[in-house]
């Protein structure tokens, strides 16, 4: 890894990467919740 500490634009972007990385996992985390629930109330 580098040394450097990071500068606050670096800092400010990596959240932002994350935040949006987070958001992404967390939106097919449901997706995939709702089609185990949706396949069984459709299956019967």
């Amino acid at each position: 890894m580098d040394p450097r500490p990071l500068q606050p634009e670096e800092l400010a972007l990596r959240r932002r990467r994350s935040r949006r990385t987070a958001l992404v996992v967390g939106l097919l985390a449901v997706a995939i919740y709702a089609g185990f629930i949706l396949s069984g109330v459709l299956a019967h």
